[in-house]
């Protein structure tokens, strides 16, 4: 599976060859469709699932549910199609990138609510914004940390 995302991913990669070095490429390529499949589900989760919420919010509820799917989905991409070269064992690199998701997820969580709760955004606005403003940190967590 990796090696045909690989393959797909090179049909493109002649387009931004001069921006990106390949890794930056997959990373960029892999973060952005994962990025965009947790805000898919996080609106579903948000608008259909959670509701009614109980004791949690619901875009809390939804921002957890999209953390489980998109840590493990995350996870897969970036140790077989990204940092394929990385020599640290697969147990290790679990463990870092779980300590780095659970820094960006928890730093999104923390923008989520304060653009929701007190600038009054809709929920899936704010998923999306308080995401790109992590986006950064988690790239250079994941390249200088998690698969160094």
């Amino acid at each position: 599976m990796s090696n045909l995302i690989r393959k797909f991913l090179d049909l493109f990669y002649p387009i931004v060859s001069k921006i990106f070095d390949k890794t930056t490429y997959y990373y960029a390529a892999c973060g952005a469709g994962n990025l965009v499949l947790s805000w898919i589900l996080f609106f579903l989760f948000y608008q259909y699932v959670y509701a009614i919420y109980f004791v949690f919010s619901s875009f809390s509820l939804s921002a957890f549910s999209c953390f489980i799917i998109s840590f493990t989905i995350g996870f897969l991409l970036m140790k077989y199609v990204v940092f394929t070269e990385s020599e640290l064992k697969g147990r290790i690199q679990l463990f870092r990138y779980g300590l780095s998701a659970l820094i960006t997820s928890s730093a999104n969580w923390v923008l989520l609510k304060g653009f929701v709760e007190l600038f009054a955004f809709f929920p899936s606005l704010a998923n999306v914004l308080s995401t790109c403003i992590v986006v950064v940190i988690s790239y250079l967590i994941q390249r200088n940390f998690t698969f160094k």
